[in-house]
């Protein structure tokens, strides 16, 4: 008797909580919870890579492990070789569009001359690795998640498992490999295509000579120029295969999983490759490199 007299009075001195209360709470609640899926996701990504790096370590320095050949090279065909038109057309926009609004600012101080080196500093440092990763996820990204993830729906990942065949060797490291390549030459390719449209533009419409427009823009990029905007390709091209094969491999709820995985690789993708371009780039100005 003398437990529930002190129960009810516990509850009666308990004040009741505001509204503001509970939607504070359940404000932190799902902030919380999105940290926590996005610190699983990074994680599950993180394992994935280092599942990855493993297979190609062992197939290059154990006999006993096959490489796979034709899987790698069918990847490099679908990822890289029909992705060559869109990249090309899209750099050759980027270098047109940014001869055209370069010139007017720089009409008025009689520096017109002067944006071959603007394009060619912006093409090879930041906007050909940039834009060829944004047109890859979209092109082959989102290919690779769907194709992995129709292949989770059909229980196919399953029966490679029933087999004894890694489907990380068979299904991650061939893609995330050839997306890494494929995404080193699209770099380059891109920022050629780019320079010569710009030179196009500049000899034809804002009226730059020729030599002068090369030698501009020649004596304005130097090898720091060419390697950073490799690497930052590389390190692009990277993301964006383990990204579409992380989200291949979840997927869950049949088609509607695929399309999700397909919907979330292009987000992911783009947002990881803006956010690591960001940090390269400001680790490369603190280190002189820019």
């Amino acid at each position: 008797m003398d437990t529930l007299k002190a129960n009810s009075s516990e509850t009666a001195s308990t004040p009741p909580r505001s509204p503001a209360a509970d939607r504070l709470r359940q404000g932190v609640e799902s902030v919380g919870g999105k940290v926590n899926d996005g610190l699983i996701y990074v994680g599950g990504a993180s394992d994935l890579l280092v599942q990855a790096s493993r297979w190609v370590w062992r197939s290059l320095f154990l006999r006993q492990v096959r490489f796979g050949r034709a899987g790698f090279y069918a990847q490099i065909v679908r990822i890289g070789v029909q992705s060559i038109g869109v990249v090309s057309l899209v750099c050759a926009c980027i270098g047109f569009i940014l001869a055209l609004q370069m010139a007017p600012p720089l009409e008025p101080f009689g520096q017109v001359q002067q944006v071959p080196v603007i394009i060619g500093i912006a093409v090879f440092r930041e906007m050909g690795p940039l834009i060829s990763a944004i047109v890859l996820t979209g092109f082959a990204g989102a290919s690779i998640a769907a194709e992995i993830g129709t292949m989770v729906v059909g229980e196919e990942v399953e029966a490679l498992e029933a087999h004894a065949l890694n489907p990380v060797r068979f299904l991650v490291m061939p893609r995330v490999l050839a997306t890494i390549l494929c995404m080193l030459v699209l770099c380059v390719l891109g920022e050629l295509v780019a320079t010569i449209t710009g030179w196009a533009v500049g000899v034809t419409i804002l009226d730059i000579p020729s030599k002068i427009y090369i030698h501009n823009t020649l004596d304005a990029l130097d090898l720091a120029d060419f390697f950073t905007g490799l690497f930052k390709a590389g390190i692009f091209g990277m993301l964006i295969g383990l990204v579409a094969c992380y989200n291949g491999l979840k997927v869950t709820g049949g088609a509607a999983g695929v399309g999700k995985a397909t919907t979330n690789t292009v987000v992911y993708s783009i947002v990881a490759t803006i956010i690591t371009d960001l940090l390269f780039t400001t680790a490369f100005y603190r280190l002189g490199w820019t």
